[in-house]
């Protein structure tokens, strides 16, 4: 009895997290218990004492512990724990851990996640959004802009920099807006909803670029100088970091700046000369200002012993001799300015490296923290947009087409393809607006901006193929009446810049966020790295133990909540979600397990096995996500009518996590530990927590076909257009017409139903172009009166509209190919020259 007490109280502590002197002393008084119960048997006594001292032994710091046990120990964990290369340093080093590291916890603190500040605007932000956005987007057509100009009207350019959209992030003391991660988001956000290639064109100046990297490491003179200018517009900027031949291992970029004496301005400087080879760069062709991510080199000692400086940002003005740009990419048919750049020995001096000579080598780090604040919303802001359209026109068309006598809204197939769209398109808005709300706080979130990339514009892709299904012929149709073409044909731009999603995903989410997320690994490879042997073993001892509490706690957590359904988690009562608050709870015990075993079984191998490293980067994509939406669902007050896409969110991220977790353990590297992982997260089976049933479904895709203003709570900050002439404008207006006359229209197809077979004088009812006719007779029958058979006429010319698709005459289409092929020639001279 003694050592079964010393056990059950040793889980129970461990369940509970209790550790140091009180685990050591409640674990005393219940050896002592058993011996009693046990009638101070000798042997009760003695092997209870020994038992006892035997975990003391591990609980308690001591030195003991540290000769006999954490000394081997080390030696054996050095070999386990992954290798970090000096890029891998900085990336770990950079950025900043904040709700991603209580899911890695396997504990999440729900009040924490309630409580923290969310995403909001101030007054002078929602203005700006209301007037010179809403301007903006009233003057652009994506037509016009992507198949006739192949380029924003001049008025645009004028507009966006005399406007200061270039300068949304600069601070006001500099001449920007000074607006926050929130309002940079929710403006993107909308340009993109009317047009893609604006919203490239003022996002990437206020993501990554010289500006951001300015005002977070320049010399006040640099900041002085270039930020009023980039703010103004007057300076256009670029960032140039991928190389022909180092595309997704920016790392490993050729492009160098060799430090030497110059001429500059009439004087001779310290400086570098810079050769480049830059492509897919936004705005390349069009910027005065290049910055330049290079690797520095000394080879004639000029700055101390070290020939190689490092990873190095640097700003070259467009106009020094040998530097080339005005070439242009061709985006998958959007037309913002993307191309290529390049250099042979263009020399520029010290102060134009950013942030001055001291920092030099330091490039790679810079970069890192800006990503993360770029990847965060840039992208998937871009990706919430889409789905905010794709919401509202695909809802609406769905409402207007009618077939077999019926909308098509009511068909089972076409519920089936619009509820993922509603739901989906929730969800990336709320972890949209629970990042940036992150970002507003000061968090640098490197390992949640991976995630949201990812994970957004995957969505997108899903949501604007369902759209595609849903909307069929009208979609396929390119021209100008097209409203949902240039975001399909966009969709793969957001998959593959700032780090494709094969690359993130397989790589970049969990590698990085099982180390930098993790409550003891990082230190204990700091541990691991150290020279002095001595202070190596007494800073892992000082770490390791806690490590197996943290891990075996997991372990028994995520069982134990697995065999009660949670109920044995406190849970917030808010929202009626105690029953989703506990399976996550369950799963991110699960996920912590698994990435503790995970790291200690394969190690450095995980690059290697990114199969494995996918599946759990999706897990915590799951996890992550259903926070977002509690979060956001929190933040609204939880109003009723959002509860079904509510729990469509939950129930969807809850299965697709076990879907993923499933995956990762019957696959797992080490064939042995397959049983015991699947008993321990798993122990009664990969059952229950199905998704959404079809009656949710059904509820979650007439969300965005009823006009209600949960319709509206979904497409909220995308650019709405009720003009009839407008691609987006005719669907929204002819949906309006549609719902004002739904009695009117079902009067009539009642009549129709119930006439006599020659009653309507040989009317093809088949025949979409005798509306006229066909009201004629409703009024003639008196089944509609008055006025209402003008807004009856009015509703079906709308809904005909609505369908119609755009068709070319012979010569306009051989207008546009001379144009295009004069447009060609000019970019194939243009590579020939950067050959």
């Amino acid at each position: 009895m003694s050592v079964l007490f010393l056990l059950v109280g040793a889980l129970v502590l461990l369940y509970l997290g209790v550790g140091g002197l009180i685990a050591a002393t409640v674990l005393t008084l219940a050896t002592v218990a058993g011996a009693f119960i046990d009638g101070w048997h000798i042997a009760s006594i003695l092997i209870g004492g020994l038992a006892l001292m035997a975990t003391l032994l591990l609980v308690v710091p001591n030195p003991l512990r540290q000769d006999l046990l954490s000394r081997p120990l080390l030696g054996w964990v050095r070999g386990k724990l992954p290798t970090l290369s000096d890029t891998e340093t900085e990336a770990l080093q950079s950025g900043s851990v904040d709700w991603d590291g209580e899911l890695f916890s396997g504990r999440p603190n729900w009040d924490r996640l309630l409580d923290s500040k969310h995403a909001h605007l101030t007054p002078e932000e929602q203005a700006f959004l209301d007037g010179p956005v809403e301007t903006l987007c009233a003057m652009l057509d994506d037509w016009h802009i992507t198949n006739e100009l192949f380029d924003l009207p001049a008025e645009v350019w004028t507009f966006i920099r005399e406007q200061g959209f270039f300068g949304l992030v600069i601070p006001k003391a500099n001449g920007g807006k000074g607006f926050s991660a929130t309002a940079h988001s929710e403006i993107v956000m909308k340009i993109s909803t009317r047009s893609v290639s604006t919203a490239v064109t003022v996002m990437v100046p206020n993501s990554l670029g010289p500006g951001e990297l300015l005002m977070h490491y320049g010399t006040d003179a640099q900041k002085e100088h270039y930020l009023p200018l980039l703010a103004g517009g007057k300076e256009i900027p670029c960032f140039a970091l991928t190389s022909p031949v180092a595309g997704s291992d920016a790392g490993a970029i050729p492009d160098k700046g060799i430090v030497c004496k110059g001429e500059w301005n009439g004087e001779e400087v310290l400086g570098l000369k810079v050769t480049w080879n830059k492509r897919y760069i936004t705005l390349a062709p069009v910027a005065t200002l290049i910055g330049l991510a290079i690797k520095v080199y000394d080879p004639d000692k000029l700055l101390g012993e070290s020939e190689d400086i490092g990873v190095t940002c640097v700003m070259v003005p467009h106009d020094l001799e040998g530097v080339h740009s005005g070439a242009r990419h061709l985006p998958m048919n959007t037309v913002f300015m993307n191309g290529p750049t390049w250099g042979t020995e263009v020399f520029i001096p010290m102060e134009q490296v950013i942030g001055g000579e001291n920092m030099l080598g330091k490039g790679w780090k810079m970069l890192l923290e800006c990503l993360s604040i770029g990847r965060s919303i840039s992208l998937p802001a871009l990706g919430a947009g889409a789905g905010k359209v794709a919401s509202l026109a695909t809802g609406s068309y769905a409402l207007t087409r009618e077939q077999f006598g019926r909308s098509i809204s009511q068909f089972e197939g076409v519920q089936e393809a619009l509820e993922p769209i509603a739901g989906y398109t929730y969800m990336m808005d709320a972890a949209r607006l629970f990042t940036s709300g992150m970002l507003d706080r000061g968090v640098r979130p490197s390992v949640p901006s991976a995630v949201l990339k990812y994970r957004n514009t995957d969505l997108m892709r899903i949501v604007i193929n369902h759209a595609m299904d849903v909307v069929a012929g009208r979609g396929v149709i390119t021209g100008p009446r097209n409203f949902l073409a240039r975001a399909y044909q966009a969709v793969p731009i957001g998959i593959t810049v700032e780090g494709a999603n094969i690359l993130t995903r397989s790589l970049m989410v969990f590698g990085q966020g099982a180390i930098r997320c993790h409550p003891f690994i990082v230190e204990e490879i700091e541990a691991a790295g150290m020279e002095d042997n001595n202070a190596a073993v007494e800073k892992f001892d000082s770490i390791f133990y806690r490590h197996i509490a943290h891990t075996t706690r997991n372990a028994m957590r995520s069982f134990i909540l697995a065999l009660t359904g949670g109920l044995l988690e406190p849970v917030p009562s808010q929202g009626n979600l105690q029953s989703s608050y506990r399976q996550l709870a369950r799963f991110s015990a699960a996920f912590a397990l698994m990435t503790d075993v995970t790291l200690l079984t394969v190690g450095g191998g995980l690059k290697a096995r990114q199969r494995l490293s996918g599946r759990m980067a999706d897990c915590l994509v799951h996890l992550y996500y259903a926070s977002a939406v509690i979060k956001q669902w929190h933040e609204e007050g939880y109003p009723d009518d959002q509860r079904p896409l509510v729990d469509w969110c939950l129930q969807t991220s809850l299965r697709d996590f076990k879907t993923s977790m499933r995956e990762v353990i019957i696959n797992f590297p080490v064939p042995l530990l397959r049983w015991p992982l699947r008993i321990l997260a798993f122990p009664l089976g990969a059952t229950g927590l199905n998704g959404p049933d079809d009656t949710l479904g059904a509820e979650v895709a007439a969300s965005i076909v009823k006009d209600t203003p949960l319709r509206q709570r979904i497409s909220r900050g995308s650019y709405v257009n009720t003009d009839p002439g407008d691609p987006l404008g005719r669907v929204l207006n002819a949906y309006r017409l549609a719902n004002e006359t739904r009695e009117l229209r079902g009067r009539l197809h009642e009549a129709l139903r119930n006439r006599d077979e020659d009653e309507l004088g040989g009317i093809d009812l088949l025949m979409g172009h005798q509306r006229k006719e066909l009201v004629d007779w409703a009024c003639e029958q008196g089944v509609v009166k008055g006025e209402e058979c003008d807004k009856l006429l009015e509703a079906l010319e709308a809904l005909y509209d609505v369908i119609r698709v755009d068709a070319f005459e012979a010569d306009g289409l051989n207008a546009l190919a001379r144009c295009t092929k004069g447009k060609r020639k000019v970019v194939e001279r243009a590579a020939k020259e950067e050959e």
